[in-house]
């Protein structure tokens, strides 16, 4: 009786194990029949325990001799809810021979101390079918011419078209390009007319603020917002400090590094863009003398840092040279 009992229990403790060990191997296409010509997708799936490391044969070229190879393998793996791990990999083939083709088992092999093992798939069939443009029987019935079939255009026909439209269009723009530099040096010399000194803009725009009456109409917000881009784009006329796109305080960092040193000049400056900043974000509302007031500082900070042009100088010759174009 114990000579029974343990075989028994040998094989009860080493099934498991083996068990566990199988490796499924399935190969198959998509669908089981095409059109010759079309694509499809060839995919082997391998179900495999995690500590198991098993090698595929890697597919060049064709599956068989009727069946072409595309693209692939694109290879994939993902653990299952028991553990095991799922490889797989697809191909895209087709075919250009119609009739039923077959592909042989494909196998999966793993090493350990065994040997070598391999475990193989089922064989994949595919059916190659050819495009059916008449009924089987045409000698029955008189049918129809025809059309000719029209191919879709390729890359190889549309581009010498694409490079000859391009080729027109660059020949026009440099004909016309060259007319115009050719009319332009005719008309000889054309007095430059230099922009207006950044002090007069600012003033000038200035006085249209003043006339508009912004905020003795109420519209302190929009009155403090004008008044803001007079000065930030004085700054930028007249010490090129882009200060449009930056805010008070990146405003006068870069005002500093222009040499512009912290003087009256540099705390009126601060006071009026703090002030406008408090009124467009933060509800503030100036007194009616303060606003009067913010408006003369403006002024008198345009007017005290202006640029003071020598006669003879450089800039004054720049204001009245004439260009030939």
């Amino acid at each position: 009786m114990k000579k029974l009992i343990i075989p028994i229990v040998l094989f009860i403790s080493i099934f498991p194990s083996s068990f566990g060990q199988n490796v499924n191997v399935t190969s198959a296409f998509d669908s089981a029949k095409i059109s010759i010509g079309d694509q499809i997708k060839f995919t082997i799936s391998v179900d495999k325990p995690a500590n198991v490391k098993v090698s595929l044969p890697v597919f060049k070229d064709t599956l068989t001799k009727n069946i072409e190879i595309i693209s692939g393998p694109k290879t994939d793996s993902s653990v299952q809810l028991d553990g095991r791990i799922r490889l797989i990999q697809k191909y895209t083939v087709t075919s250009f021979d119609s009739g039923q083709h077959q592909v042989k088992p494909v196998f999966a092999e793993t090493k350990d101390a065994g040997g070598l093992k391999r475990f193989y798939s089922d064989y994949s069939s595919l059916r190659v079918m050819r495009v059916k443009i008449t009924p089987p029987d045409s000698t029955s019935k008189i049918f129809d011419i025809i059309k000719p079939y029209r191919s879709p255009l390729t890359v190889g026909e549309i581009l010498p078209w694409f490079l000859l439209v391009i080729f027109v269009a660059a020949a026009v723009w440099l004909a016309m390009r060259f007319y115009r530099k050719l009319k332009k040096s005719k008309e000889g010399v054309v007095p430059y007319i230099a922009p207006d000194p950044a002090h007069i803009i600012a003033f000038r725009e200035l006085e249209k603020l003043r006339d508009e009456e912004l905020w003795q109409k109420g519209d302190t917000k929009m009155y403090y917002t004008r008044l803001t881009e007079i000065l930030r784009q004085y700054l930028e006329n007249r010490y090129r400090v882009y200060s449009l796109e930056l805010t008070t305080e990146e405003t006068l960092v870069e005002l500093l590094k222009t040499g512009f040193k912290k003087n009256d000049g540099y705390n009126i400056l601060k006071t009026v863009l703090t002030t406008a900043d408090l009124v467009k974000f933060a509800k503030y509302k100036p007194l009616k003398d303060e606003n009067e007031t913010h408006f003369q500082n403006s002024w008198s900070f345009v007017d005290s840092t202006k640029e003071v042009i020598v006669p003879g100088s450089t800039a004054e010759i720049n204001n009245t040279e004439e260009v030939r174009l």
